[in-house]
């Protein structure tokens, strides 16, 4: 039986109608699947609004709702007044409900399901730390390891449960993502434990790296709460299956050199967005507080969301030539494979080793501002400029901290002088809701940070 909130089926159209008013226009940027599932969560948030102004009924009479200080007592009345005077609120709640949906489905949210390796001896793949003090492990100057390896791993639990092993015994912290595709991870700890580290990576079979695989800088296990290390279905998420977009299909690699001279011959030439596209494929939150000159840094929350930008943006990059880049590589390996899957570019090269290994060679090159990192430094700086602004009062400031609203997981840039007046929320609503407002934040979605900004920006 129909629960008795569920919108009866004279008022469907209308509320669809009057509810999506505002948010016609990012939905119709939407693919046929996420339209699918909005529409459930706008139905499901509907349902669930309508339910709240439900009251218990004393008598046989039947149910009855109250809202806004009037009581109804037909389905038809309730629908109709919730959908006229609440639509902004209900927006809210769909979008809300919507992201969390998503959050839930993306690949990058939980690893595959565990399961306990077969049993593999392992010990020739474990270094030698005999000589080794757990002083020396747990104690001095220290780094964070940013690296990669694309490979056909036929068991990846198995390395799962050696890397495990491996960074619990040198005392490491970060994240490892394993796959049948290879392994991609950053991990912090001393300098003689991440050496041993990449001494252990480096004579592992199945890897076959060597040392410039591995991009460094300064920290240690301090810039990562704890060590997480998974079995996952790609090793970056970008959400398409790898067996039908694989990294084998990926751009040209130029080495930091050869990239820079690309770089210098667009700005020279004046050919920047007539025939060539400088593309950054992070998110917008990285490029915001540091990118390449004069770069398309899309406007998307995350790397999951690039494929659907490519979709919805190709007539932008038809018939060019497009330089990509990324933090480390990683993300333009599955990137640069998915736009040539579209057949609409002339070439489509990558910087090999990322932002990291070309500030490595050109600190004061064409990368300005900052590296966007995921641990808790949240960045790291090689030149002195600042490219971004504080959020309240637009003073120069690109130093991130989390949003004060206690379940909000949004990154602010607030000077210090504004903290200081208490503007440590990421947008008004979440520093309405920190100074004790009764309304609950689910995540860190409910709030003007993703309701301004679409879902999949239109850049043609």
């Amino acid at each position: 039986m129909a629960s008795d909130d569920t919108p009866c089926s004279g008022f469907i159209d209308f509320e669809l109608t009057v509810v999506s008013s505002d948010g016609l226009k990012q939905e119709k940027q939407l693919t046929a699947s996420q339209r699918k599932y909005y529409n459930l969560c706008r139905r499901k948030s509907f349902a669930a609004f309508v339910a709240s102004t439900r009251v218990a009924s004393q008598t046989e009479e039947g149910t009855s709702w109250i809202c806004c200080g009037q009581i109804f007592e037909e389905h038809a009345a309730i629908h109709k007044h919730v959908a006229r005077t609440h639509h902004p609120e209900l927006q809210q709640l769909t979008q809300s409900s919507y992201e969390r949906l998503l959050t839930k489905l993306e690949e990058d949210s939980e690893p595959l399901q565990q399961r306990e390796a077969e049993p593999v001896d392992m010990s020739a793949w474990m270094p030698d730390t005999s000589h080794i003090s757990e002083k020396q492990l747990q104690k001095g100057p220290g780094k964070v390891l940013l690296y990669y390896q694309y490979c056909q791993l036929e068991d990846p639990h198995v390395i799962c449960a050696w890397q495990k092993d491996l960074c619990e015994r040198l005392c490491l912290t970060g994240k490892v993502r394993i796959a049948t595709e290879g392994i991609n991870g950053t991990v912090g700890g001393t300098n003689v434990a991440t050496d041993i580290y990449i001494e252990a990576m480096c004579s592992h079979p199945l890897f076959k790296m060597d040392k410039e695989y591995f991009k460094t800088s300064d920290g240690g296990t301090e810039c990562f709460t704890d060590l997480r290390v998974g079995v996952y279905k790609e090793i970056v998420p970008m959400g398409v299956d790898p067996s039908v977009i694989s990294y084998r299909l990926a751009g040209i690699h130029l080495e930091p050199e050869e990239f820079h001279k690309e770089v210098e011959a667009l700005f020279a030439d004046g050919d920047l967005c007539n025939d060539t596209i400088l593309l950054d494929c992070r998110n917008f939150y990285e490029s915001k507080i540091g990118q390449f000159t004069q770069c398309l840094a899309p406007n998307i929350r995350k790397f999951s969301y690039f494929p659907d930008y490519v979709d919805q943006n190709l007539e932008l990059f038809r018939d060019k030539k497009v330089l990509m880049y990324c933090t480390g590589g990683i993300r333009c390996e599955r990137g640069s494979a998915y736009l040539r899957s579209k057949d609409v570019c002339k070439e489509v090269y990558q910087l090999k080793g990322g932002i990291h290994k070309y500030l490595e060679r050109f600190p004061d090159g064409f990368y300005r501002g900052k590296l966007f990192v995921f641990d808790e430094r949240y960045a790291i700086s090689s030149n002195s400029d600042v490219i971004s602004d504080c959020r309240y009062c637009g003073c120069p400031w690109d130093q991130y901290k989390l949003c004060s609203t206690q379940f909000c997981c949004q990154l602010v840039l607030s000077c210090p002088s504004c903290r200081q007046e208490g503007r440590t929320a990421c947008c008004p609503t979440c520093h309405t809701k920190g100074q004790g407002s009764s309304i609950s934040l689910q995540r860190k979605e409910a709030c003007e940070c993703t309701d301004e900004r679409p879902r999949i920006p239109q850049d043609v």
